[in-house]
């Protein structure tokens, strides 16, 4: 599993991205677990709250076991210093998820971002970007977030 992980770093897409690119299974949950721990570090404050709802998450949407969850945050947390991996990272799950599995990342980001409570600036900034970037309109990721809130007591 990790090296096949480690391969979609290496790989670029064939045809100019004309064509949508199928990803593998690792793939996809490789982009979107990254982009849940951009979420979870932007507010500077990447705690146990939020790990826990990145393990949970990997573990339940994705149907991974302890380890491979483990190798996936592992891996995330070491690209996601770049502010340049976040393109490519929407521009894989643009590519391979349909429009309704966008959604779902966009409510995955929300359990993230909403771990500790709290809604930041910078967190709230990354929600539109990230939004606009996999095409989840603002009517979807509204309607995530209430999701979202709704399932987590917040008000």
């Amino acid at each position: 599993m990790v090296n096949r992980i480690l391969s979609l770093f290496a790989r670029q897409p064939a045809g100019g991205g004309a064509k949508p690119v199928a990803h593998s299974p690792a793939e996809k949950h490789i982009a979107a677990v990254a982009l849940l721990v951009e979420a979870a570090s932007l507010d500077g404050d990447f705690g146990a709250p939020e790990l826990a709802a990145i393990e949970a998450i990997a573990a339940s949407r994705f149907a991974l076991n302890k380890e491979e969850v483990a190798s996936l945050v592992t891996l995330a947390r070491d690209r996601q210093g770049s502010s340049n991996q976040i393109f490519g990272f929407t521009h894989q799950i643009n590519q391979s998820f349909p429009p309704e599995e966008r959604i779902e990342v966009v409510e995955m980001l929300w359990e993230v971002v909403y771990a500790d409570g709290v809604l930041h600036d910078y967190e709230a900034n990354l929600m539109r970007r990230i939004g606009g970037l996999i095409y989840v309109s603002d009517t979807d990721r509204g309607n995530a977030r209430k999701r979202v809130m709704a399932r987590l007591g917040i008000e």
